[in-house]
């Protein structure tokens, strides 16, 4: 498989994968999610009208740190799980995850920092 149409397969995996623990973890996944590699070791996969009803109505209310706040907890208490997902699709270890929620606009983000890949020269030393 083609390197650009490998990673393709992968970014779209991922996008999956978040999304379904975002529909398990918090009842009700985005309307929209995309993931990218920026650069060789970090994806950055990004969802659209992923806050919940009650954190809209929050935010309607002018509480927009009450949503983020609520949602770093979210996270932190499931963090395991979306770095489980992440390793399994990519294949691997991840360094660092940072997740992050524009509260305005309803965007989340979910940040992966993975270990360096190898090259196939370097393995074969």
């Amino acid at each position: 498989m083609e390197k650009d149409t490998q990673q393709q397969a992968v970014t779209l995996e991922l996008s999956n994968a978040l999304v379904a623990l975002h529909k398990e973890q918090f009842g009700r996944g985005p309307t929209r999610a995309r993931t990218h590699f920026a650069g060789p070791d970090i994806a950055v996969t990004v969802f659209d009208d992923a806050l919940l009803p009650a954190e809209k109505a929050l935010v309607e209310m002018g509480e927009l740190l009450h949503v983020q706040e609520s949602r770093m907890f979210f996270q932190e208490a499931t963090r395991d799980r979306f770095i489980g997902a992440i390793e399994r699709v990519t294949g691997r270890k991840v360094v660092s995850f940072h997740s992050t929620c524009d509260a305005r606009n309803g965007v989340v983000m979910e940040i992966a920092i993975l270990a360096a890949q190898e090259s196939v020269d370097e393995g074969t030393r």
